[in-house]
């Protein structure tokens, strides 16, 4: 692929992300290791991986349709109201390296856009520890 090919294009397009995203919340209700980024979350958790899935396929450079329906992500922000911490911030990032194992991303893309989750993921912390 050429080098502008986006990540969203590399990794399969809206299928590959939204399978990404549902198994990405599949994991966390399920995996006990997550059960403290699970309490922070409503009880149906279809909304959620929605909005998620509207986010990242702008993000990885597909539509932007998070834009396009809620405006400006403001991540920071919309984050606010829940306390994030380390233990917060490494479930998240642990829960969505599962996820894009167990989707088949490759490992070079995986590797990119772990760091690129984890440095947006600590950027989310508001809370000590």
């Amino acid at each position: 692929m050429e080098n502008n090919t986006t990540i969203y294009e590399k990794i399969g397009g809206d299928a590959t992300v939204a399978k990404l995203c549902e198994r990405f919340y599949a994991l966390m209700d399920s995996v006990p290791q997550f059960a403290q980024l699970r309490a922070m979350h409503p009880a149906d958790l279809k909304g959620s991986s929605e909005k998620l899935y509207m986010f990242l396929s702008g993000w990885m450079g597909g539509p932007d349709l998070f834009v396009e329906k809620f405006g400006h992500p403001r991540l920071r922000g919309r984050h606010m109201p829940f306390a994030i911490g380390l233990q917060e911030r490494d479930q998240w990032v642990a829960c969505m390296l599962l996820a894009m194992e167990e989707v088949g991303i490759e490992a070079d893309i995986r590797a990119k856009l772990l760091d690129n989750f984890f440095h947006t993921a600590d950027f989310m912390r508001n809370k000590e520890g």
